[in-house]
């Protein structure tokens, strides 16, 4: 990956941390049973790359000893550090700045190496490379992804589906082709794990975990999608229009109520 591609990468995710923190998806507990039965134990070192405001490094401050999340983004990693002090500071969690190809990790040094909703954004090749020299032997690499949209009704999803793709499609006529980010295919996290070489073990499990949502939630959850804010940001100010009807829609379908939705996870893993 070029260093501009990664500039791009890493810049896509600008000015909407708050948004993206308040309403995406917490790592779900499922996520540290899986992890740990395949280690055998609990992981004393867990490195969360690519850890954005902290959502998915929080959830293993009971279950690990020392939790590095590991963050590019300024704008991510203050929210990060903002939700830390408000949780006093817990020392056996940090947040650093680095990139997946340079870690500020010493080799053979963790257990865990994660990507929540992440591995996408990063050179998988060269990030499979680093990831297995922090790894100690037998430690796991793991990457891990809801689908989008969550599961609600399929007229909500359907006016989800729309607003984003309409988003990504005005992106895409804006953006200079020299800033565009790049996206790495999810469907192809299994394979680039095994054709790196590096893991004797890999495999895909699937997961499920119900959230209570209510619809300004809901709403904000495709407000948070990367591809909306950067049209927005690029001036396609008719992305306001469409959200604010897809925005009412939700309204209508929830009422004052906040219901169950369903977020559906993938997630890709390979053993050092």
């Amino acid at each position: 990956m070029s260093q501009q591609v990664s500039r791009n990468n890493i810049d896509r995710f600008n000015g909407f941390s708050e948004l993206y923190d308040q309403n995406r998806p917490k790592a779900p507990d499922e996520v540290i049973r899986i992890l740990s039965m395949v280690l055998g134990r609990s992981p004393e070192i867990v490195a969360d790359v690519g850890c954005g405001t902290g959502l998915s490094s929080f959830a293993w401050l009971n279950h690990a000893k020392q939790i590095i999340g590991i963050e590019p983004n300024d704008d991510m990693r203050a929210v990060a550090m903002n939700r830390w002090r408000e949780s006093n500071c817990p020392a056996q969690l940090q947040f650093v700045k680095g990139l997946s190809t340079e870690l500020p990790l010493e080799p053979s040094s963790v257990d865990l190496v994660t990507c929540s909703q992440s591995f996408h954004w990063m050179d998988p090749q060269p990030t499979l490379q680093e990831f297995a020299r922090v790894l100690r032997p037998g430690g796991i690499f793991a990457a891990y992804d809801c689908d989008w949209p969550p599961a609600a009704s399929p007229e909500l999803e359907q006016a989800y589906i729309q607003l984003v793709d309409f988003a990504e499609k005005r992106a895409s006529e804006l953006i200079d082709n020299d800033k565009e980010a790049y996206k790495w295919p999810k469907d192809q996290h299994l394979q680039q794990i095994r054709k790196s070489g590096l893991f004797h073990y890999s495999r895909e499990i699937l997961f499920h975990h119900w959230e209570s949502c209510d619809a300004d939630r809901y709403a904000n959850l495709a407000l948070s999608q990367g591809g909306l804010q950067t049209a927005l940001k690029l001036g396609a100010n008719e992305i306001l229009s469409a959200a604010e009807q897809f925005r009412e829609q939700v309204n209508q379908a929830f009422g004052a109520e906040a219901r169950n939705i369903l977020f559906c996870y993938r997630m890709r893993l390979g053993v050092k």
